[in-house]
């Protein structure tokens, strides 16, 4: 995760980790010590990153120290910054390639169930499918003698006689 510089509309920088406004100089005290910062306009919301980086190198120019070797400088400009930025692209897409591989490869190894413990998980799931299967068998049965029970007491009430108190005359 970069860290988040705001430019605001007097030019002043402030860092939003340190809640402190920052110079151009430590900006890049922090670039040199493997920070990854974002600059953006705190009006539009525009990454001016680059431009930020751009200033740092121009200003360190300015004051004798030699940041980057004019050899380097002049082929930037003869590749212009589109060759520059593909460039950059297919370094960045190359190692996310490298890196998703790597992580894939990494998960396969750390995920994957040995044969031995696929061959164990398989007898248990046979195991457990028999004894639901003997379940299910003597609830079946159970419900059908349940069944025949009920069925032989309803036949049982309907041939028994009636009680006295049913069977005799009444009288108003």
């Amino acid at each position: 995760m970069s860290r988040r510089i705001k430019r605001y509309d007097n030019r002043k920088l402030y860092d939003t980790e340190m809640s402190e406004y920052v110079s151009l100089a430590d900006i890049a005290d922090l670039v040199r010590n493997g920070e990854t910062v974002e600059v953006v306009d705190n009006a539009t919301g525009e990454d001016i990153t680059a431009q930020t980086l751009t200033q740092i190198i121009l200003e360190e120019g300015k004051s004798g120290h030699q940041v980057i070797p004019s050899e380097l400088l002049h082929d930037l400009l003869r590749r212009s910054g589109a060759a520059l930025d593909s460039g950059l692209g297919q370094i960045r897409t190359t190692v996310d390639d490298l890196m998703q591989r790597s992580l894939g490869q990494l998960q396969r190894f750390v995920q994957s169930p040995r044969r031995q413990e696929l061959d164990e998980l398989r007898r248990q799931l046979r195991r457990l499918e028999h004894r639901l299967t003997v379940l299910l068998d003597d609830l079946d049965e159970q419900r059908r003698g349940s069944s025949a029970a009920q069925e032989q007491s309803r036949d049982g009430a309907t041939d028994a006689p009636s009680s006295p108190s049913d069977s005799s005359p009444r009288t108003n």
